[in-house]
């Protein structure tokens, strides 16, 4: 029973960080650039749109139980460290946990919430943006890594577990 919950964990995990990688991914290379075009005012209002909207959407539940599972793989890797596959569950884990959650909270939602406090078409609001593009997008490609490789530890500790 504990190796068909672990191996459930697992999936979850993987498929979980897979899809988030990819959502990261787009605003990376292509998502940001595009906003960044679009103008300052036009730009913070497309960024806007989609900080309110993605916290009432689908990305929330992904979002926090591929966390959460994440977190119990360390523990659960933790707790029988020299079986197959815990080393790659702890690393994925931790770095997905550290790469992804906690970066998105210190350095992703504090960027959001000064870009949602400025009027996008004020003149400070060049600055903001001009920042917020850099900055952002650097978090972001912090937790696209994190995600992705975060993904291969979780397969990798599948096909050693198998």
């Amino acid at each position: 029973m504990r190796q068909v919950f672990t191996t459930g964990l697992l999936w979850f995990s993987a498929i979980g960080c897979g899809l988030m990688a990819g959502i990261y991914f787009a605003f990376s290379t292509f998502i940001m650039t595009a906003f960044g075009r679009l103008g300052q005012a036009a730009g913070i209002a497309a960024m806007n749109a989609i900080n309110v909207d993605i916290v009432r959407s689908l990305f929330m539940p992904l979002f926090l139980g591929t966390t959460v599972a994440g977190a119990a793989l360390v523990v659960m890797g933790s707790l029988r460290v020299s079986e197959p596959g815990a080393v790659s569950m702890i690393a994925g884990g931790g770095l997905y946990v550290i790469g992804m959650f906690v970066v998105t909270m210190v350095f992703n939602v504090p960027l959001n919430n000064a870009l949602a406090a400025v009027q996008p078409s004020a003149p400070e609001a060049g600055a903001v943006w001009a920042a917020y593009l850099k900055d952002w997008t650097f978090w972001n490609h912090v937790r696209t890594v994190a995600s992705v490789v975060g993904c291969a530890l979780f397969v990798a500790a599948l096909a050693s577990s198998s």
